[in-house]
C-alpha cells in the first residue's frame, strides 16, 4: 500500500442511460441461469422455484435501491468502496471498511469472472465432450478474450456493450417464445402438496435456493462501479439500476416458468443444457446448436460487463493513496485504467480450475459478510451523519428497503452450508488482520 492521495487521475464521461443500463443488464443476464435452474429445481424438490425467484426479487430491490441512494450521492469510480468509507469515516472506522471492500474484492472480483468463464465451458460441452483441462483452459482463454477485448476507450465499450445487448435480448426472447409454443400452464403450476405447507422446511429451502437466485440477478450494481464515467450519474445511476431489475427480473420469471412448463421439472432437474433442451423440443436439434451459441454469446457478453465494472475498484482505491500506486494508471490516448483492467482480467485464470458450485457459494457469503449487511446500514448512516453529502435521490419508503434487504440477506446467510458460512466469515477476519498490519 502508499500513503497520501494521487494526483486524480481522469476518466472520461462517454456512457449515458442507454450505455449505462446495457452494462448492467449484460452482468446481470449470463450462463447463470441457464446452468443454475436445474439445481434450483433439485434444492427446492419441486417446480416452486418461484419461491425463490420471487424472494430474491424482493431482495435485489432492496438492495438496489440501497445502491440507487448511495451511487446518486458519491457517483464515482470504485462503488461500494466509496460508500462503506464514506458512511463510516464518522465512526473512525471509514479506512477499514474501504480496506476490506478492496480486500474481499480482489478475491470476489477473479472468482465471478471464473464463474462465467466455468459456465461458458460447462455450456461447451454440448457441443463437446470436453476433457477436464481442456474444459479449464477454455475457461481461461475466455476470460483473457475478453479482457482484451476491453483494452479500448469507454465510448467504444459502450457501443460494444449495446450491440451485445440486443444479442442478449434475441436469445433470451428466442427461449421464452420457443417455449410458448408447447408452453402447457398445469403443468409449469403443478405443485406438489409440501409447496402449500409453509413450515420451516419450505422456509429453509427458499432461502437456500434464494442464493442461487441472488446469483442470477447480480449486477444490479455494476453501474455503481463505472459511475465517474456516466453522464449526469446523479440521476442516471439509479434510473439505470432500476431499469435493469425490472427488465432482468420479468425476464427470469418468466423464462423459468415457460421451461417448467415445456419440460417436466422432474426431467429439467437433471439436465445441464436446459434452454438447449426447451429449444430441441419445440423446434428441433439443428435449432438447439444455434440456440447454444447464441447462449454462449450471452455468457462472453455477461464476462464483458463484469470485467468492466470491477476494474475500476482497485483504480480508485490507488488513486486515493489506499491501494498499490500502479493500479491508478490511466492509458495515455484511452483514458481507462489498464493496469487495473488487465490485472483483474489475469487474476481469475487460477479460479477456473474450480467448479461452478463451489464458487457460486464462496462468491454470494463473502460479499454478505463483509459488504451487503454493511453497505445497507451504511445507506441509513451517510444520510443521518453526513450532512456535507449531498442525496440527490432517496429511496422510496426510506429507510424500510434497506431494513428489508438487510433482514433478507442475513436470512440467507444462514440458510447456507456452515462450511460456507466459515470461510466467509474467516476471510474477513483475515481481511481486518491485514488492515492492521498495514496500517502498521
Amino acid at each position: 500500500m502508499v500513503s497520501g492521495t494521487l494526483q486524480a487521475s481522469h476518466l472520461d464521461r462517454g456512457l449515458g442511460l442507454l450505455d449505462a443500463t446495457a452494462t448492467n443488464v449484460l452482468v446481470m443476464i449470463g450462463v447463470g441461469p441457464f446452468l443454475t435452474i436445474p439445481f434450483m429445481l433439485a434444492a427446492m424438490e419441486g417446480p416452486h422455484i418461484l419461491y425463490a425467484w420471487i424472494a430474491g426479487a424482493i431482495l435485489a430491490l432492496c438492495d438496489g435501491l440501497v445502491y440507487a441512494q448511495l451511487g446518486a450521492a458519491l457517483p464515482g469510480s470504485g462503488g461500494p468502496y466509496v460508500y462503506l468509507r464514506e458512511a463510516y469515516k464518522p465512526f473512525g472506522i471509514g479506512r477499514l471498511m474501504g480496506f476490506l471492500f478492496i480486500f474481499q474484492t480482489m478475491l470476489v472480483a477473479p472468482l465471478t469472472i471464473a464463474s462465467g468463464a466455468v459456465g461458458f465451458a460447462d455450456y461447451l460441452g454440448v457441443f463437446w465432450t470436453l476433457r477436464p483441462v481442456v474444459h479449464n483452459l477454455l475457461a481461461a482463454a475466455v476470460s483473457l478474450a475478453m479482457t482484451a477485448l476491453l483494452y479500448r476507450h469507454i465510448k467504444d465499450v459502450g457501443r460494444l456493450s449495446v450491440v451485445m445487448l440486443v444479442g442478449v435480448g434475441l436469445t433470451v426472447g428466442w427461449v421464452i417464445v420457443a417455449g410458448l409454443t408447447r408452453f402447457s400452464l398445469s403443468q409449469a403450476f403443478r405443485y406438489p402438496p409440501s409447496a402449500f405447507q409453509f413450515d420451516r422446511a419450505l422456509v429453509t429451502r427458499t432461502g437456500a435456493v434464494a442464493l442461487l437466485a441472488m446469483y442470477n440477478y447480480g449486477g444490479y450494481n455494476n453501474v455503481c462501479n463505472i459511475a465517474e464515467e456516466v453522464r449526469d450519474a446523479r440521476r442516471n445511476v439509479p434510473r439505470a439500476i432500476v431499469l435493469s431489475l425490472v427488465v432482468v427480473v420479468a425476464l427470469y420469471v418468466v423464462m423459468s416458468t415457460v421451461i417448467i412448463g415445456v419440460v417436466p421439472w422432474t426431467e429439467a432437474q437433471q439436465s445441464r443444457a436446459i434452454a438447449s433442451l426447451l429449444i430441441e423440443r419445440t423446434m428441433g436439434h439443428r435449432a438447439a446448436i444455434v440456440a447454444t451459441g447464441l447462449i454462449l454469446f450471452v455468457t462472453v457478453s455477461s464476462l464483458y460487463g463484469l470485467i468492466l465494472g470491477y476494474s475500476r475498484i482497485p483504480f480508485a482505491a490507488a488513486r486515493e493513496g489506499q491501494f498499490f500506486r500502479a493500479f491508478a494508471r490511466v492509458h495515455p490516448t484511452k483514458h481507462f485504467p489498464h493496469v487495473s483492467l488487465v490485472t483483474i482480467g489475469v487474476s481469475a485464470v487460477p479460479f477456473c480450475f474450480l467448479s461452478l458450485g463451489q464458487i457460486i457459494n464462496w462468491l454470494v457469503l463473502l460479499q454478505i459478510v463483509s459488504q451487503f449487511v454493511w453497505q445497507c446500514a451504511g445507506v441509513i448512516l451517510l444520510r443521518r451523519y453526513r450532512e456535507d453529502v449531498p442525496q440527490p435521490f432517496v429511496m422510496w419508503l426510506y429507510p424500510a428497503p434497506a431494513l428489508v434487504a438487510l433482514a433478507l440477506w442475513i436470512y440467507v446467510f444462514v440458510s447456507a452450508p456452515v462450511s460456507g458460512m466459515l470461510f466467509a466469515v474467516g476471510v474477513t477476519a483475515a481481511g481486518v488482520a491485514c488492515y492492521f498490519a498495514f496500517d502498521r
